[in-house]
């Protein structure tokens, strides 16, 4: 009975972390929003001790802040912060899925491969329909999954907390942009069709426009950021 109810916990655990995760990223929970554990409770009908061992997960993924009077808190991350994120992400990714394009598909990894270039597709058409939900979803098991050809989950699960935390800064931003089909990438089979192919340059350049196309966004947030802070102080 022990072991059962642990899995039980465990799970439940597991079912919030996830539930709370989707909600960051969906935007109703924004950045700075604060909530206690009994809050989070009595929302979902369960007890305080899976909540709180969920909040502190996520909290160890950066995704909430922590505070031992008030509870916790959606991460709040500046433009600076998401660069810094771009960056590292881009120099992990440029070396280790090269890595994998010239070191070939192997046997074993054709399944997976399959199973990459299938979230490839819904990306792609969740970025057509400009379904900002659905095209995260798709994007997350995307790199996740393609990820997961480096067999190394140091470096995989990295990469994943720094996508994560980059999609929980970009939200705010995108919903209700105007211009949001523009704002999401479709180079998802391109990467796949260069893993396939094992071209390592094929695939730098590929990623490389990606990241390069972050990094313009956000400069282009931070040059809004600060004409409407000079605004407000000539106010």
């Amino acid at each position: 009975m022990p072991a059962t109810g642990a899995v039980t916990r465990n799970t439940l655990r597991q079912q919030i972390a996830d539930a709370l995760r989707d909600e960051v990223l969906a935007g109703r929970l924004r950045p700075g929003q604060e909530f206690t554990v009994k809050q989070i409770a009595e929302q979902y009908g369960v007890s305080a001790t899976p909540v709180r061992e969920a909040l502190v997960d996520l909290a160890a993924q950066s995704l909430l802040d922590s505070d031992q009077h008030r509870g916790f808190r959606v991460c709040e991350i500046s433009v600076a912060d998401f660069r810094g994120m771009v960056e590292a992400r881009s120099l992990i990714a440029d070396g280790v899925f090269r890595k994998i394009a010239e070191g070939g598909v192997s046997g074993a990894h054709v399944g997976a491969l399959m199973a990459v270039r299938r979230r490839a597709d819904e990306a792609a058409r969740a970025a057509r329909a400009g379904d900002l939900d659905i095209f995260i979803g798709y994007d997350l098991r995307f790199w996740r999954e393609l990820g997961s050809l480096i067999e190394n989950p140091h470096i995989s699960d990295f990469l994943h907390q720094l996508r994560l935390r980059c999609w929980v800064f970009s939200v705010p931003h995108l919903r209700g942009d105007p211009s949001l089909k523009e704002r999401l990438w479709s180079g998802h089979s391109e990467v796949v069709d260069a893993v396939t192919r094992g071209d390592g340059e094929a695939l730098r350049a590929v990623i490389g426009a990606y990241y390069a196309e972050l990094v313009a966004w956000a400069e282009r947030l931070e040059s809004a950021e600060s004409a409407e802070s000079l605004e407000r102080s000539q106010q």
